[in-house]
């Protein structure tokens, strides 16, 4: 069933804002939220992605939201890619399909459109924003989690191109995936500044081999896999921006990616809310409506603080990229209290519901196994702390 059209509250808009194309796209979503969340529970109990869900966010346009618009996208700035992604995690309950889509959006689209050349570009982006070339990247290796640049995957320079060989582990999306943007040492005498590459690679190449997919705690429904590479062949075109830039591209990546992740999470806590609250009134227990006892009245005010302290993160983080600064400070920081406040709200959750919220057909204890991933992918609480202690002055 569909809904009215409410647009998220995420602090006043740029002057540039397109809220007209913000408010057209938010309603096209609501026409595809029947397909959004059919049988989603049992595609999260089978760990598999829905080709009709994937094909609905592509007819939605979702896949070309952060394409330029001279190759098929829409261009949307920090602030419009964020009211459409946290409007699409507050109307989808299948948040593995969100993931799924930022992680194509952040993982390639966007390093491409940024720093790709024009023969990159024309190559790749068509295919991307019609949904058609799906995108994943590989930085986590099985000895470099939190410290990514202590990754072994090397690509030597060679006429041509780049011999690729290494490792990558928990990959999302590579069971899926047309290109994978792998990052990867190209010059092992420096460090992370200039030490590191990041290649476009295409993943029938010979030697890429894509491991068995991963179970998982939650997120079910967004495919992952390690990913194997054996003395890929991988041309010079490939290359993204230029050689050793892999650092200044992975953080420019990042960023992105957690303003698209954490926007879906603020969505989900929206979605999450409405229903606990519906619960709390309609739910008779002694008599009453269990909203009417104050235990449960405060549990929900809690949520509703931590829903609204997430937003105006979101808030602040969308500004800082706006104004074209680093905004390294603000998306660590959003970053942090969105996923923290994710997770507890999504415990209230299941105890406001009781043993209902604790039963997997009711779809709400999902809630706490997709947030809990937020605390851990895009960079731990314990790195964010560091970075924000950091940054203050410590």
């Amino acid at each position: 069933m569909t809904r009215s059209l409410t647009l998220p509250a995420t602090g006043a808009p740029p002057a540039s804002f397109r809220a007209d194309l913000v408010a057209e796209l938010c309603q096209g979503l609501d026409r595809w939220q029947g397909v959004f969340n059919s049988n989603w529970q049992e595609d999260d109990r089978a760990g598999v992605l829905s080709q009709n869900r994937w094909q609905a966010v592509c007819e939605a346009g979702l896949t070309a939201l952060t394409i330029p618009e001279a190759y098929g996208g829409l261009a949307l700035t920090a602030a419009e890619l964020a009211q459409v992604l946290e409007y699409l995690g507050s109307i989808c309950e299948d948040s593995g399909l969100g993931f799924t889509l930022a992680t194509h959006l952040c993982s390639t689209c966007i390093p491409v459109a940024r720093f790709g050349s024009d023969a990159l570009k024309a190559a790749l982006l068509p295919a991307l924003a019609a949904g058609d070339c799906v995108g994943a990247h590989a930085i986590t290796e099985p000895d470099s989690g939190s410290d990514a640049f202590a990754m072994r995957s090397r690509a030597v320079p060679g006429p041509g191109g780049y011999t690729l060989s290494g490792e990558k582990c928990y990959i999302s999306s590579a069971p899926l995936a047309d290109v994978i943007v792998v990052y990867a040492r190209t010059h092992p005498d420096k460090g992370a500044l200039g030490g590191f590459s990041a290649l476009a690679v295409d993943r029938h190449l010979p030697g890429v081999t894509v491991g068995q997919p991963r179970s998982k705690m939650g997120l079910r429904t967004a495919p992952m896999a390690d990913l194997h590479f054996d003395a890929v062949a991988v041309p010079d075109g490939a290359l993204i921006g230029r050689e050793g830039q892999g650092f200044s591209i992975l953080d420019y990546v990042m960023k992105w990616e957690i303003l698209c992740v954490f926007a879906l999470q603020v969505g989900e806590m929206r979605r999450q809310l409405r229903r606990s609250i519906d619960w709390a009134k309609g739910r008779q227990q002694f008599g009453q409506a269990i909203g009417n006892y104050q235990a449960v009245s405060h549990r929900i005010a809690d949520m509703h603080m931590r829903l609204e302290g997430a937003a105006n993160w979101l808030s602040r983080a969308v500004a800082a990229m706006e104004g074209g600064g680093r905004a390294s400070l603000e998306i660590a920081s959003a970053k942090l209290a969105i996923s923290e406040a994710h997770v507890a709200n999504s415990l209230d959750a299941i105890m406001l519901h009781g043993g209902a919220g604790y039963m997997s057909e009711t779809g709400i204890e999902a809630g706490l196994r997709n947030a809990v991933g937020g605390l851990i992918y895009s960079g731990t609480s314990d790195i964010q702390r560091n970075r924000i202690a950091a940054m203050i002055g410590l």
